[in-house]
């Protein structure tokens, strides 16, 4: 399921596809089928430059990002969990040094809570995210140095090192923590990946506080101003992408209950 799954992203996402389509005019066209070809080329091109320079990728990234707004907080907090996705084990591995990616906001914002709730667990949830990984260094692990060379006790911190996906996350995380429905777990990641996590989550009879962060989009204004470039527009469009085709495809499979959970 694993690798069925990155193999179809793989194929949808929309920078992906334009590459596609422009490779197959080429092909057409210099195989004499000049119809096809210059369809798919004009095909690649207004694909390229609407995902590229309209605000479309950016209106569905900020409709993720605004599904769940933060918190209040009361009362005590038993935990945090902090979801993988902040770290890059490949580049950590040849470098021989942490490399944080976009989504380090979530070990930042982590560390910081754990300051301010300092009775509170702390739970990593991220195994090997990568078709070719072989396990032996997972985000997990990666993010634990860092917490605890940044400060953070290493007996306040605990992980699992399984799940490869958001689903995966959310039920390895239930197995290993076995929460109480009255305790608050505040759950710790982008704030576009937050409706996949909270549907995961609740599908795994995990009540949960989401706590969104490392957002991409400002107010509403930013849509009617045009992308700087195209490759901050296909950025956009393809983390849209991903995270809407992730919700419809959990949902159809029976993962999650819901297609796009509200607060």
């Amino acid at each position: 399921m694993f690798l069925i799954s990155k193999l179809v992203e793989f194929l949808l996402l929309p920078s992906n596809l334009i590459g596609f389509l422009g490779l197959l005019g080429v092909f057409a066209w210099l195989i004499r089928w000049r119809t096809i070809g210059a369809a798919c080329l004009v095909a690649a091109s207004l694909l390229l430059a609407l995902s590229g320079w309209s605000p479309i990728g950016l209106a569905a990234v900020k409709a993720l990002e605004d599904r769940f707004p933060q918190p209040v907080i009361s009362g005590p907090v038993t935990g945090i969990i902090m979801l993988g996705g902040a770290v890059d084990t490949h580049i950590t591995r040849y470098r021989g040094s942490t490399a944080l990616n976009e989504g380090g906001e979530r070990l930042t914002t982590t560390l910081d809570l754990s300051r301010q709730y300092p009775e509170a667990r702390i739970f990593l949830s991220g195994g090997a995210n990568h078709p070719s990984a072989d396990g032996s260094l997972t985000e997990s692990r990666v993010a634990r140095d860092l917490l605890i060379r940044l400060g953070l006790p290493a007996d306040r911190i605990e992980m699992e090192e399984r799940s490869r996906t958001t689903c995966e996350n959310a039920t390895e995380s239930t197995v290993a923590l076995k929460p109480d429905p009255d305790q608050q777990w505040l759950l710790v990641t982008s704030a576009s990946h937050m409706p996949r996590a909270v549907a995961c989550f609740r599908a795994a009879g995990f009540k949960v506080v989401p706590f969104p962060v490392d957002y991409r989009t400002r107010g509403s204004d930013e849509l009617a101003r045009p992308v700087p470039s195209i490759a901050l527009g296909l950025e956009a469009t393809d983390l849209a992408a991903h995270e809407w085709l992730g919700l419809a495809t959990y949902r159809a499979t029976g993962l999650t209950n819901e297609v796009f959970p509200a607060p």
